[in-house]
């Protein structure tokens, strides 16, 4: 029988996370961008070191691919522990987040990623673990039930999220350090994408480098894909080095623009324009159009479309900007007043 070429999803997965993993900062001092941030962790985390204690629960928010994961590791890095990582949705009951708090050791971090979605059950037996650094656990059931109050050692909770806005009053309250990642700026993900080249021992000239930057939404982890697409395209169009020349081509062939727009993004636009007449229109009409959900479109395209002054939101719903119109080359923008950029 003749062995498939086609690679196990499983094992491409795992490809994916050894590639991040490579290239993935491992201290502080290895950490490009976010400066305020970074400057203040790093005040944080010595005095905490100092003192002998855990470092106060801390909260990382922003869009995906800006570094919260790897930044949760840094501070288990940097304190000197062991960390444990977990995301919201995995854990389902109060019992899976007690086998979690007492495996830990004194000052250990708990990573949570996608911490908004953790269920209400379990959120509030998570007060007094991080306030107390105790748990209360249910014996048994019926007339026989009883509560048995188990000591916690002191920990670290690191939440990680997307969503802010959704995480309760009483749960936001109890983080200590509470840091927004931004988007970062061509300079500096041009030194990211330098950077896991020399990593990766791929051969990039400056230019190319600054050229994917460019393109890629402010955003280290789609520089870093972008990197590894344009090695490809370096492999088998060119000698090996990614430069300007190849550069420009593979991004052409991804369909990524200059302003790192991609068909998702351009779509949207569209959609919004053509269909909703510039808009504004909810995020659920433009979901439906373009065949996505609505929360990935809230979540991973809207907030660099935004930034970048394609689409404002208003209280009426989406609307499209002059630069969105500009940017397609259409004619008919309704804008002005309160709610334009320009």
């Amino acid at each position: 029988m003749e062995k498939s070429n086609v690679r196990p999803t499983n094992d491409l997965n795992m490809q994916e996370k050894e590639y991040e993993n490579s290239i993935r900062p491992q201290s502080i001092e290895d950490f490009s961008g976010q400066p305020q941030l970074i400057e203040n962790l790093r005040i944080f985390i010595k005095a905490a070191n100092l003192r002998g204690e855990a470092l106060d629960h801390v909260l990382f928010h922003g869009p995906p691919g800006l570094g919260k994961t790897t930044l949760s590791r840094i501070v288990a890095n940097e304190l000197g522990v062991n960390i444990k990582e977990t995301s919201g949705p995995v854990i389902e009951k109060p019992a899976d987040l007690a086998g979690l708090l007492t495996s830990l050791e004194p000052r250990d971090v708990l990573f949570i990623d996608e911490i908004h979605r953790l269920s209400t059950v379990v959120e509030e037996y998570m007060y007094a673990a991080m306030e107390d650094f105790k748990i209360d656990i249910m014996i048994d059931s019926g007339p026989s039930a009883r509560s048995i109050q188990i000591n916690l050692n002191p920990f670290t909770l690191v939440g990680a999220t997307t969503r802010s806005g959704l995480l309760t009053a009483p749960l936001l309250s109890r983080f200590g350090i509470k840091s927004r990642l931004d988007y970062y700026n061509k300079e500096v993900l041009q030194r990211i994408i330098m950077r896991s080249g020399n990593l990766l021992n791929v051969k990039i000239t400056s230019d190319a480098a600054l050229e994917i930057a460019g393109r890629s939404r402010g955003t280290p982890r789609i520089a870093n894909g972008l990197l590894r697409r344009m090695r490809d395209f370096a492999q088998v169009l060119g000698n090996g080095v990614i430069d300007m020349a190849i550069a420009e081509h593979g991004l052409r062939a991804l369909n990524v623009d200059k302003h790192g727009l991609d068909d998702m993004d351009n779509r949207i636009l569209s959609t919004l324009i053509d269909k909703f007449k510039g808009g504004p229109t909810g995020i659920n009409n433009i979901a439906t159009a373009v065949s996505e959900e609505a929360g990935t479109i809230e979540e991973v395209y809207e907030p660099f479309l935004i930034q970048e002054g394609f689409i404002i939101r208003t209280p009426r719903g989406r609307e499209a900007t002059e630069k969105a119109y500009r940017h397609l080359d259409r004619k008919g923008w309704r804008g002005g007043g309160d709610h334009t950029l320009f």
